[in-house]
């Protein structure tokens, strides 16, 4: 609109309470909600079809707080429909419905709802200095309710009233605080382009053009995410800018622009006739009467309908002008006498009243009148200028205070930074002392690694002695065995038997040590050669019994190597032996219900004794130990090992020698060292 009061009147009425999603604690608040978000595009573009959807919603809302949000989301929607009257008789629903409950954080933010858009309305009739208050309780409740991601829209609605006030200064502090909300609320950048335009609004009010245009080109850049009655705003606002610049062209662009934006809208009847209103105006002053009588016969209707005096009492001023631009001076006479006569009139519509007022006079004949007009808007153009200079001083004195704030912010920082500074002439010293030390430290690391390499070197010098000694050592036995073997086969009696016997027996023994786990056949096969041989050492009254169970399958199930010979040899040699009567040795090998392998080696000769001139070194079960300890390092469940001394039958005392093999055990030695 070409005038101060009509250039935030989209802002004013238009700016309402859209926010994120939040957690509640019961479903039907989440319910409306999600239904708002929906919605929300829909409020400006199509207002009937949220009334129904509003509606259909309120009668299968059982939770009371939800429904007055439905309710006022159909006043919402009725504003946008120019419904002032439904309007207000929902948000009177609502606002009865709070002062019958106590405050709660849901209450708080159904009272903000309804202040803001009580604002709104107010704002819309050109009752501003209500709608300021009305904006500020809204604030209030807000910091009292949850849903705080509103804040920054209701303090563009305040800035958009105090602008429509004339203090800017106000204005813009206000919207410089939906900044800082938008900030603390993380807003993406792309939902701020209300406060940047609201400012630039204020910067047109104070005619400081260069910065009006900088707010305006950063609203600009989102102007494809603007909601339609924000893309009215955004041109509306822009076209006054040059309206005030006297840059006629540009403003007849901008407002086609918004005319025929808003035409697309079947709703947006507020705004089309304002911005033919815009048009009317602006043609007017570049004297082309009939586009001017054009628009503005086409909105006059539509203001006389909704009543709105503000409205009225411009487009009366306009008509006036227009009759007397046509010559038509009983036209101007008789739309001067019908003229709206509101209590408040702005300043900046006194002022073009007046000069019209002049004109007309002048018209008249009537100078005299026409003197006191003239002079009456000198002084209504003085006014204006001191109060535009005061509310720039203002405006200048609060944004610079802010920059006071950060000036000793910094000169604090810089008294820290000179103590800092003295602290870092005494750290310099030090620091070239570390720096000395890790230098040294740094010679004495690689000097070690060399040292170190040196080591692996010489160690790796000796692994590999050793190595070629163990293969000379191997192939030496394999030489002897191979050579032992033919002169046993150069012989027939029952002694070159047992000689073949100990020979295989070595033979496996040295082909056992290079493998630290065989399978159980392997080891039972070792078994057997080794008593064969000593069988005739222990007489016709040795018995040996196996049991092994049939579940088990000896080619795949793994042990230790020699986990039943050292036992069993052990048992031979320090049990049965020298024992008089029946020697019994018994191996039993059973599958547990648990999937373990249990292995139970059993002699009759008379139970282990610790004193014992029998007892040997006890190598052969060190190594057996040793062997499963680094074994079990690797598992979550242990080989077991036990050795107990047993009853037997008719009296006698065993020693049992007993081995459990989980299930799943792994027999990796590399993992285990």
């Amino acid at each position: 609109m070409p005038i101060g009061f009509w250039s935030v009147i989209l802002g004013a009425m238009c700016v309402i309470s859209c926010g994120e999603k939040q957690k509640r604690s019961f479903n039907a608040f989440d319910t409306y909600l999600q239904f708002y978000q929906e919605v929300n595009d829909s409020l400006s573009k199509n207002p009937r079809y949220v009334c129904a959807e509003a509606q259909k919603r309120m009668t299968a809302t059982t939770d009371s707080t939800t429904y007055y949000h439905y309710v006022m989301l159909l006043a919402k929607a009725y504003m946008f429909r120019s419904d002032m009257d439904s309007a207000a008789v929902c948000m009177n629903q609502a606002e009865a419905y709070c002062h019958c409950n106590a405050p709660t954080p849901q209450i708080s933010d159904l009272y903000a709802d309804i202040y803001n858009m009580r604002g709104n309305v107010l704002a819309r009739q050109a009752l501003v200095d209500s709608a300021v208050i009305c904006f500020s309780k809204a604030l209030n409740y807000r910091l009292n309710g949850d849903r705080k991601e509103v804040l920054p829209d209701i303090s563009i609605n305040l800035a958009d009233a105090y602008v429509r006030t004339g203090q800017y200064d106000k204005g813009a502090l206000w919207y410089r605080k939906s900044l800082s909300f938008f900030d603390s609320l993380g807003t993406p950048e792309a939902k701020r382009f209300p406060a940047y335009y609201g400012l630039a609004q204020v910067y047109m009010e104070l005619r400081d053009f260069e910065l009006c245009d900088y707010y305006y080109d950063m609203a600009a850049q989102w102007y494809s995410e603007m909601m339609p009655y924000e893309k009215c705003i955004y041109l509306n606002n822009r076209g006054n800018s040059y309206y005030f610049r006297k840059d006629y062209p540009h403003a007849l662009e901008m407002f086609r622009k918004e005319l025929a934006f808003a035409r697309s809208y079947p709703d947006m009847a507020f705004e089309v006739h304002l911005s033919e209103m815009n048009l009317g105006e602006t043609f007017l002053l570049m004297n082309q009467t009939d586009s001017a009588a054009f628009y503005l016969a086409k909105c006059e209707d539509f203001f006389r309908s909704i009543g709105n005096i503000s409205a009225l009492y411009y487009l009366d001023t306009q008509l006036i002008e227009l009759a007397l631009k046509q010559n038509n001076l009983a036209l101007a006479r008789k739309r001067l006498a019908e003229a709206v006569k509101p209590d408040y009139v702005e300043p900046n519509m006194l002022h073009i009243r007046n000069r019209y007022l002049q004109h007309y006079y002048e018209e008249t004949g009537d100078y005299k009148k026409a003197y006191y007009y003239q002079r009456e808007n000198q002084r209504i153009d003085d006014s204006t200028r001191n109060e535009r200079i005061k509310m720039r001083t203002a405006e200048i004195d609060l944004k610079y205070r802010q920059d006071t704030t950060l000036m000793k912010q910094k000169i604090f920082i810089q008294q820290k930074e000179n103590e800092v500074l003295g602290l870092h002439q005494r750290m310099y010293v030090w620091m070239s002392v570390c720096f000395l030390i890790l230098i040294l430290a740094v010679f004495i690391y690689l000097y070690n690694k060399k040292q170190r390499h040196l080591f692996r070197m010489r160690s790796q010098h000796m692994i590999n002695t050793l190595r070629m000694e163990n293969i000379r050592n191997r192939v030496s036995p394999h030489f002897i065995f191979n050579v032992l073997s033919r002169e046993i086969n150069s012989h027939s009696n029952g002694y070159s038997e047992n000689m073949r016997q100990l020979v295989k027996l070595m033979r496996r023994n040295l082909e056992l040590t290079e493998h630290l786990c065989v399978t159980l056949d392997e080891e039972l096969d070792f078994v057997h050669t080794y008593i064969d041989l000593e069988r005739k050492s222990m007489g016709d009254t040795f018995a040996l019994s196996l049991h092994v169970d049939k579940t088990i399958d000896l080619t795949r199930e793994i042990l230790p190597s020699m986990m039943i010979q050292i036992p069993v040899e052990n048992a031979i040699k320090h049990a049965l032996r020298e024992k008089q009567g029946k020697k019994n040795l018994w191996i039993d090998i059973r599958r547990e219900p648990t999937g373990a392998i249990c292995i139970k080696i059993r002699d009759n000769g008379g139970g282990y004794k610790a004193n014992s001139h029998n007892r040997g070194t006890g190598t052969g079960m060190k190594v057996i130990l040793q062997t499963v300890q680094m074994l079990n390092n690797n598992n979550k469940k242990h080989i077991d090992i036990s050795i107990n001394n047993v009853p037997l039958e008719e009296g006698e005392t065993g020693c049992e020698f007993v081995v459990i093999l989980p299930q799943g055990y792994d027999y990796n030695f590399l993992k285990a060292v």
